[in-house]
């Protein structure tokens, strides 16, 4: 089905495909083919057009944190009392090249920005901390270690794509 233009609108072939890439990207043509249903040609045309309209962005692997050293997650908020688009420029381009810091986001409420990085020690924490503030200038600045994780997946959704 895959028509992208303004809505997106997937099959659930479509969908199968996704669910599938999402959990192992390196899994064979052959082996998703069976798995969604379809041949492995026509299979392989979808991840074609998938990645062709952006939905596929790229396919990555995903490394274990513990393994790679870097197994304390960070949650920085922060906050700003400049609120023009030079410091958001300035701000973007001070965080975006830090490889600890996974996710920026920009929020609405309390919190101007929530970062979350990845490191090994509150040593290191600290060292990043200090990169931040002499980078760009912030009024606010608060770190959450998470003590627990819970649930972390880079599978999203792939439903909300049904016809209306």
């Amino acid at each position: 089905m895959i028509q992208i233009p303004d809505k997106l609108q997937l099959d659930e072939f479509d969908r199968r495909i996704l669910r599938l890439l999402q959990r192992d990207a390196a899994i064979p043509i052959a082996r998703l083919a069976e798995a969604v249903g379809l041949s492995a040609t026509p299979c392989w045309r979808r991840i074609q057009k998938l990645e062709q309209a952006g939905v596929i962005r790229g396919r990555v692997a995903l490394l274990d944190r513990q393994r790679m050293n870097v197994g304390i997650t960070v949650f920085i908020a922060i906050r700003t009392n400049q609120h023009n688009a030079a410091w958001l420029e300035r701000f973007r381009n001070s965080v975006s090249d830090i490889p600890e810091i996974l996710d920026i986001y920009r929020m609405s409420g309390e919190i101007d920005y929530l970062l979350r990085a990845v490191v090994p020690s509150i040593q290191a924490y600290d060292a990043l901390y200090q990169r931040l503030i002499d980078r760009v200038d912030l009024s606010d600045v608060n770190s959450m270690f998470a003590m627990e994780e819970m649930k972390s997946t880079t599978e999203i959704p792939v439903d909300y794509t049904r016809n209306a």
